[in-house]
């Protein structure tokens, strides 16, 4: 058996990825640990999930470059939920960036939203 365990996200401040991941799309943070005096080993998951982030600050021009658009500016992670209309709305009252409006497929409801960096994310509730 094989599973994704942890995708990095560069971002370009560890505090302020961590009050967006967690204070506003609700994500735990389950690790916060001091790794030199520039960098540290910052996880966030999503509640119920067993893939997490890890939140990497740049270093450098390139990865400085590659905040928010880690995939050509296409959707890049996928956010699936149980309760689709609850976390819309609470993601809207808290000023999530919708690009579109919901809408309805054959694998159920879906929206785009933007972070605070520019990735683009899916939100599922599946059917």
């Amino acid at each position: 058996m094989q599973s994704l365990a942890r995708i990095a996200l560069v971002v370009s401040d560890y505090d302020e990825a961590l009050d967006y991941y967690v204070g506003t799309l609700g994500f735990d943070a389950t690790e916060d640990s001091e790794v030199s005096a520039e960098k540290r080993w910052v996880v966030v998951t999503p509640p119920g999930s067993e893939c997490s982030l890890l939140l990497a600050k740049a270093k450098g021009a390139d990865q400085k470059a590659a905040i928010g658009n880690q995939s050509g500016g296409r959707v890049f992670l996928f956010l699936h939920t149980d309760n689709f209309d609850g976390d819309y709305a609470r993601y809207t009252e808290a000023g999530v960036d919708f690009i579109e409006d919901p809408r309805q497929e054959a694998y159920g409801k879906v929206v785009v939203f933007r972070d605070l960096y520019g990735n683009l994310w899916d939100l599922i509730g599946r059917s």
